[in-house]
């Protein structure tokens, strides 16, 4: 199977500081896997706070995550503190993808990357919206 292979831009515009506790670490004593994506899924809560919104609430619409890809680059262990950078990118009709890194703060080494597929949604209609065109500013402008 080939290996995926993930860009994302030098520059994103948002980050946020996570510490790895204990309760990350899997058998290998190293960062787990699924314990990595939300990690990511807090950074992208906190961006999304950083905007005034939430996952149910941007311009009035939800996100779904619609697929996810990521490169697992190097080990992570107890004790480090991850910068997580996140932004917007490929934006369609209906949503955009969120591209993220991963780094170790004291050495800045990169530990993963990768990209969240986001489809806005109407709860209340149960079905996908546009991207809000608010969003879509705010998001260009950051």
């Amino acid at each position: 199977m080939a290996r995926i292979k993930i860009e994302v831009p030098e520059s994103l515009p948002f980050s946020a500081e996570l510490p790895l506790y204990i309760g990350h670490m899997n058998h290998g004593n190293h960062l787990d896997n699924a314990r990595l994506l939300s990690l990511v899924s807090e950074a992208r809560v906190r961006w999304l706070k950083s905007m005034g919104y939430g996952e149910l609430d941007v311009e009035g619409l939800g996100i779904i995550i619609a697929d996810a890809a990521l490169q697992y680059l190097s080990e992570a262990f107890h004790g480090e503190t991850m910068v997580v950078e996140i932004g917007a990118d490929d934006f369609n009709k209906y949503g955009c993808d969120v591209v993220w890194r991963m780094r170790d703060k004291a050495s800045g080494r990169e530990v993963a990357r990768g990209k969240n597929g986001i489809v806005f949604f109407d709860y209340g209609a149960r079905k996908i919206a546009p991207a809000p065109e608010g969003f879509r500013r705010r998001v260009a402008g950051a």
